[in-house]
């Protein structure tokens, strides 16, 4: 692991928190500060920022394999892993920002907030290094974690069930110090806390919520699966909306200065710099289906408009939202489609011509087109890719996508604008656990009334964000309560016909561009465990291409999607350890072998190792 010795901090933050008296005062250079002078709620927010993108990275990765994302090209990072074809470059990023820019600068914190009593500020160090090991565990199966961040520069890699175990242990720890009384004169938590304004109780409840959500991650194995643990985690988690952490992003015209490591702006959404700064993004049927035809029964669900991505056409520039590719079929192998699209902003008329099929097309200035002379593709401009418009990023007039006449050729969607919430931990995700787990002791009644309770928080708890826009457009209009009503007693069913099923495909819906829903998806095989996703389906182009399959058999004859190849920084820098980790390790199909929560037994998981 490359080891980060020194404070990685805005400069401008810093002078902003601490005069050049002050620097004056102590003997050091305000121009050189070092890691021992930044104050703990100058540190805090960028550990923050730096670990959200790290986690909020992942899981907009991950729902490539979840089949939520796909891309307009079959060989780069996204459009492989849509096609379950493993790739070194899902690797870095995640990794990069846990270890180069946050996890780094915990022990400073840490030590910090100890000098002054400050144990609110030692309970985030605690819980936020629970979260990225446990991030790291379940991205890549091993890692360095005991003797992580420590004097070593080759430390060795714990075993995924070492990390689970310790990353427990460090919730509990840090619960523990939210719940004790800063020191006189401590730093207060609300002057450095940009999650939850210094809301000691709701870092207690989102702490109890981790910790629900990773002991449900358990679910294959008997000897630690523990239901009445789990409920009594989330009876600890938030109880409602108001009490969830939900980090706010705003689209700011001076938020232009980028961040360290990859430019993008700082006070925007991480699921926009991911996936909402792209053309080459698109929607997939298998989620649009679940908005539009959950349970089969053809009821749109309200949020359908939120989360579609919507463009505007015709000479009336009226509303169409995008149709979502489908993973099952060849488009993408076998048709070369869906084609990027383009749109005619020009004065003058642009002519297509299929000479092989004796076709010829006249785009008329304010259309749609896709600019390939396959004719068979010219149709592919139903599909809208994620691309929003932004203030501070892109100079933009609003978060629109915007040709030059002002048509909207992207809306964008509700988590991938600029300004788009994060759902960090939220009521919701607790309802469908709760649901998970009385569903399968038999509590019909009560998992139907979790799992209801959920859905409707989550359209709520979208509405509380929507309602900011005034807008009324239909990807930023408020949803009607009488529409949401409507929903939750009609396409939702009745206890007596809940499935497993149901439960999961609705919070999977709830958890968009999550994490969480690989790690659920994984541990229940995709759905062939307990029908938990009926709908479903591996990937058309998997069965198609020699290196998907290559790339996911982790020494089977057959494999999926279990975890993702080790960073290369751990191979050139720390190879010895590495290659100790697991036998396979650098395999070309480790991304089929599965991480510790993913197997049965401890001896599976080690079998699986050697």
């Amino acid at each position: 692991m490359v080891k980060i010795k020194y404070l990685i901090l805005a400069v401008a933050a810093l002078f902003s928190a601490t005069s050049c008296d002050d620097y004056l005062n102590i003997n050091t250079d305000p121009d050189n500060p070092s890691n021992t002078i930044a104050p703990v709620e100058t540190r805090l927010p960028w550990i923050q920022h730096h670990y959200l993108y790290a986690q909020m990275a992942a899981g907009y990765r991950a729902s490539c394999i979840t089949q939520e994302t796909t891309s307009v090209w079959r060989t780069t990072r996204d459009g492989s892993s849509a096609q379950w074809s493993g790739s070194s470059s899902m690797s870095t990023t995640p990794y990069q920002w846990w270890f180069v820019v946050a996890a780094c600068n915990f022990k400073d914190l840490y030590e910090k907030a100890e000098e002054e009593g400050a144990y609110h500020y030692m309970g985030t160090v605690k819980a936020l290094r629970a979260a990225g090991f446990m991030l790291m565990a379940d991205w890549y199966g091993e890692m360095p974690y005991t003797e992580a961040l420590g004097s070593s520069v080759t430390p060795k890699f714990d075993s995924g069930k070492t990390i689970f175990m310790g990353c427990l242990e460090e919730i509990d720890e840090a619960i523990e110090l939210f719940k004790k009384t800063q020191e006189a004169g401590a730093t207060p938590l609300s002057k450095g806390d940009s999650w939850n304004g210094g809301d000691t109780d709701k870092w207690i409840r989102m702490c109890y919520g981790l910790k629900a959500r990773w002991l449900n991650n358990l679910s294959k194995k008997s000897d630690l699966y523990d239901p009445a643990a789990i409920l009594d985690a989330v009876s600890k988690g938030p109880q409602n909306n108001d009490q969830s952490t939900i980090v706010h992003h705003v689209d700011n015209a001076e938020d232009n200065v980028g961040d360290i490591m990859w430019g993008d702006p700082l006070m925007a959404s991480i699921v926009f710099d991911c996936c909402g700064m792209s053309t080459n993004r698109r929607i997939t049927k298998y989620y649009t289906d679940l908005l539009t035809d959950f349970d089969d029964q053809a009821i749109e669900d309200p949020r359908a408009d939120k989360l579609i991505p919507f463009a505007q056409v015709g000479t009336d520039k009226h509303w169409m939202r995008s149709q979502g590719v489908d993973m099952t079929s060849g488009i993408r192998i076998n048709d070369a489609g869906p084609y990027p699209t383009a749109y005619n902003d020009g004065t003058s008329t642009i002519t297509l011509t299929d000479e092989a099929a004796g076709i010829t097309r006249v785009v008329n200035p304010g259309e749609w087109y896709c600019n390939t002379t396959n004719s068979a593709r010219w149709g592919d401009s139903i599909y809208v890719s994620f691309r929003s418009g932004a203030i501070g990023y892109y100079n933009t007039v609003d978060d629109q996508y915007r040709a030059k006449d002002n048509t909207v050729m992207g809306s964008g969607t509700f988590y991938t604008r600029p300004d788009g919430p994060t759902h960090f931990l939220c009521y919701h995700e607790m309802c469908f656990i709760k649901a998970e787990v009385l569903f399968k002791q038999g509590d019909k009644a009560g998992a139907f009334t979790a799992y209801k309770n959920g859905v409707k928080a989550h359209m709520e708890l979208m509405n509380e964000k929507l309602a900011d826009y005034g807008s009324s457009d239909p990807s930023k209009s408020v949803m009607l309560q009488s529409d949401i009503d409507n929903y939750v007693n009609t396409a939702l069913g009745t206890s007596a016909n809940l499935t497993l099923g149901k439960i999961m495909e609705q919070k999977y819906i709830a958890l968009s561009f999550m994490q969480q829903n690989w790690n659920d998806m994984r541990r229940y095989d995709y759905g062939e465990r307990d029908n938990a996703y009926p709908h479903f389906s591996v990937p058309y182009e998997f069965a198609l291409n020699p290196n998907a399959q290559k790339t996911m058999t982790g020494g089977k004859a057959w494999g999926s999607y279990r975890r993702i190849r080790q960073s290369e920084h751990e191979m050139n820098y720390n190879a010895s350890s590495l290659d100790a980790s697991h036998a396979h390790a650098r395999d070309e199909n480790i991304y089929g072998y599965p991480v510790w929560f993913d197997c049965e037994t401890d001896a599976q998981y080690e079998e699986t190792r050697k």
